[in-house]
């Protein structure tokens, strides 16, 4: 395929050959998009191809399982090893004594039981204090109860500083899991090579789907629709679909900037932040948070998650207490959907079911837009990449430095021409959406002219309006006060070069 050469050629070394049909070994791993290319990319050949025992040596010694955690305590604490190995890590910096500590949450370790010494927190924490979790490769060691040769800097500085004299794993030091510079500009001049089609084919693959698996633009559209959050700030979807359309795997797995909660328990602590521990919640520490089979998910206090989420939908603020927080995640709720409601394509109630904390309007108002999980088709073979294809970590972080460009909204708000009257929440809605396509099919565009009246009202307005005016139905369905309630009509104003 043509758009494969330029794929390549456009790419160079972020292009990996990703086969997902066949059955091998990363199947059994059960790692993410992210950290499977990333080995696919140290270990691959020009060809695709690559040593399976060279690999398997290479994630047995650095990408532990839950179960080596065992193992691995006792070489750090038993036999006084020096381990390193691939992980995602958690900083907290106590208030009261101002020791920094970690966590590894994947193989359970806590805070209470770390300690970052000053020296080494000078030496990586630009890197440890981007957001609330960080992958990256880390090297332990065993600080015992009697080991205090090395005064700690923040003793000096703070008399009142308290260190615990009970043992600890000590982080000794850690590098980044990216493993490249992320060149931005770069990658929007390589869009310029593609094709419309052609870069809808190129985003497919890059977070593992094959294109030529889908049966209509339609189809690859509403797929990448659930990329919106991951290059748009404060972006907050609804999407209701039929099982075993892939949601978990997208949202849960390809990027590691975002957040899946399925099921379960959430808490105003959990989410926000917690006043028992001093500690932020998901929010301020993602790009985007899901919560994945909502219709299962409690709340503990349905009236006090629901007076959080509306304050923090509308402004990106929260209170908790005294604290006052900002962040700037995406919210998504991703649930399944019976088909009698499903054939209705949108008019029918379909927030019944949803729990009772999002029977209200003026919650859901707060939420921009909603997709229809529907136009996906079910997961199969034909839908799993085979082929060359964009690295996910790469892509990922692209759409991630994406979210940090403010020119796409401000060249949104010269091409949309907003109707008098029209509601403030439908025109920001309309606006967010619509930047969030501009980015993620039209990277390259620095100015209003650089993209045709047809090609933004197609795929960048249009769309964005459809999603919100579900959200508008569905709110009249609800209340009574916003039925019969059209969504205004925008339009695309024309621009000359």
């Amino acid at each position: 395929m043509e758009y494969l050469e330029k794929l390549c050629n456009c790419f160079d070394e972020m292009v990996v050959f990703k086969d997902l049909k066949r059955t091998n070994f990363f199947s059994t791993l059960s790692l993410p998009a992210f950290m499977r290319d990333w080995l696919l990319k140290k270990f691959e050949d020009d060809k695709g191809d690559f040593d399976k025992e060279e690999l398997a040596l290479f994630i047995k010694k650095y990408i532990p399982r839950k179960d080596d955690w065992t193992s691995i305590k006792n070489r750090i604490i038993i036999e006084g090893e020096r381990v390193k190995f691939l992980a995602k890590i958690c900083i907290n910096i106590d208030i009261s004594t101002g020791e920094v500590s970690f966590a590894l949450p994947d193989f359970g370790l806590g805070f209470r039981d770390t300690t970052i010494e000053s020296y080494v927190w000078e030496s990586c924490k630009d890197e440890l204090v981007k957001t609330q979790e960080t992958w990256g490769m880390i090297e332990l060691g065993y600080r015992s109860p009697d080991d205090f040769d090395i005064e700690f800097e923040y003793e000096k500085r703070n008399s009142k500083a308290k260190v615990s004299k009970s043992g600890k794993i000590k982080l000794l030091s850690f590098k980044n899991f990216c493993p490249y510079n992320i060149d931005l500009e770069e990658f929007k001049d390589a869009r310029k090579d593609f094709r419309i089609d052609e870069w809808l084919n190129v985003i497919l693959g890059a977070v593992d789907y094959n294109a030529s698996g889908y049966n209509s633009e339609e189809e690859k559209l509403t797929m990448i629709t659930r990329l919106l959050p991951f290059v748009e700030k404060r972006l907050n979807l609804i999407e209701l679909a039929p099982k075993g359309t892939g949601k978990s795997y997208l949202f849960g797995n390809v990027s590691r900037y975002g957040w899946l909660s399925s099921g379960g328990i959430m808490s105003r602590a959990k989410m926000f932040y917690d006043q028992v521990k001093r500690r932020e919640g998901l929010i301020a520490g993602n790009d985007f948070v899901t919560l994945d089979e909502i219709q299962t998910i409690k709340f503990t206090d349905t009236d006090e998650m629901r007076a959080a989420l509306k304050g923090y939908l509308e402004q990106g603020t929260y209170t908790v207490g005294d604290h006052k927080g900002v962040a700037d995640a995406g919210m998504i709720l991703c649930g399944n959907i019976r088909k009698e409601i499903m054939d209705f394509d949108g008019y029918a109630n379909m927030f019944v079911e949803l729990p009772e904390v999002f029977h209200e309007s003026a919650l859901i108002e707060r939420f921009h837009g909603f997709i229809k999980g529907w136009n996906i088709p079910r997961m199969n073979d034909d839908l799993k990449v085979c082929g060359w294809a964009l690295n996910s970590e790469y892509f990922c972080a692209i759409m991630h430095e994406l979210r940090n460009d403010m020119s796409y909204r401000s060249i949104v708000d010269e091409l949309v021409i907003v109707p008098d009257g029209a509601d403030t929440r439908d025109t920001e809605a309309v606006k967010r959406i619509a930047t969030a396509y501009l980015k993620l099919l039209f990277p390259y565009v620095q100015k209003a002219s650089d993209i045709t009246t047809r090609e933004f009202k197609r795929y960048c307005l249009d769309r964005a309006r459809r999603m919100r005016d579900t959200i508008k139905y569905q709110l009249g369905l609800l209340d009574n006060e916003y039925a019969g309630k059209d969504l205004p009509v925008f339009t695309v104003r024309e621009v000359e070069e």
